[in-house]
């Protein structure tokens, strides 16, 4: 079942641009009112700007919790409530054990996990109100490993946890929680890593399908709304990403180590001496 966004209020977090950006849009042209949250205020407010006048904007960072507080409060006060709220900010450092900073593991953890719980804390007294929708930002490696990544993979496979556990505890006042799962969008995230680091770009080509499938920034945001409208408790971007959840007790078996690590082996290694040459240490 569907149910319309038209008049419905919106906080999308990492909306200056990419899969927040893009949804933002879709969802506006369906009705909805949005309030961009994020770290470019240049951006956000060109963003609310192009949106037109029932938009807002707010600049936050996930790992502030006050700043949250006060783009939660000026989002329920310019749009008279909080009916969805989208935890997309996200970010990804790419480098194994030997060479990625712990600061920078920890960095990811902190946006990407505690970012979201930061984000439904702040907006739940509004989403009880208006018995909202929570959508959060998982990805396909919550349940997929991500060799070279392991920051991402371990921050995502959290907040598919945080998202079973929230929609247990917000089922009682009516909120309901989702998570979705997307697969390799064609972002400047995306992007910027492969052109610094040419291992990591070989690596995602050798991924079997579905793990390899790129889909666009605004097929992405049709996929969102599409979980907002049904207020999905689980989505897949694209939905054949669905069979690497189905099948991963697979994945994750010692059948599947062996056959990974042969093939990843040289590029990891070459991962970790492209990021030597960016300044990173061997440790």
């Amino acid at each position: 079942m569907k149910h319309s966004v038209a008049g419905k209020a919106v906080l999308i977090t990492g909306a200056a641009r990419g899969i927040g950006a893009a949804t933002a849009k879709a969802l506006a042209a369906k009705g909805a009112r949005i309030s961009l949250v994020g770290l470019e205020p240049d951006l956000l407010e060109r963003n609310a700007k192009e949106l037109g006048p029932d938009h807002t904007w707010a600049e936050a960072d996930v790992r502030d919790q006050a700043a949250l507080d006060a783009a939660v409060a000026h989002t329920a006060a310019e749009l008279g409530g909080i009916d969805v709220v989208l935890a997309n900010a996200g970010i990804a450092n790419l480098g194994t054990v030997r060479t990625a900073a712990p600061e920078e593991f920890a960095r990811t953890i902190d946006v990407n996990l505690t970012g979201v719980f930061r984000t439904v804390s702040a907006a739940v007294p509004h989403l009880a109100e208006s018995r909202g929708y929570v959508l959060v930002v998982a990805s396909v490696a919550s349940f997929v490993p991500l060799p070279g990544g392991s920051a991402y993979s371990a921050s995502k496979a959290g907040v598919e946890s945080l998202a079973a556990a929230l929609r247990l505890e917000l089922d009682q006042y009516g909120v309901t929680v989702g998570s979705i799962h997307p697969s390799w969008i064609d972002t400047d995230l995306v992007r910027d890593s492969e052109d610094a680091l040419p291992s990591f770009r070989r690596m995602r080509s050798e991924l079997p399908w579905p793990a390899n499938s790129t889909m666009s920034v605004d097929e992405c945001a049709l996929a969102f709304v599409d979980a907002i409208e049904r207020r999905a408790k689980r989505a897949y971007v694209p939905k054949n990403v669905k069979i690497l959840s189905v099948i991963r007790p697979l994945v994750l078996s010692a059948f599947a180590h062996r056959a990974i690590a042969r093939q990843v082996g040289n590029d990891l290694q070459q991962l970790d001496h492209e990021n030597q040459a960016r300044g990173a240490t061997w440790r």
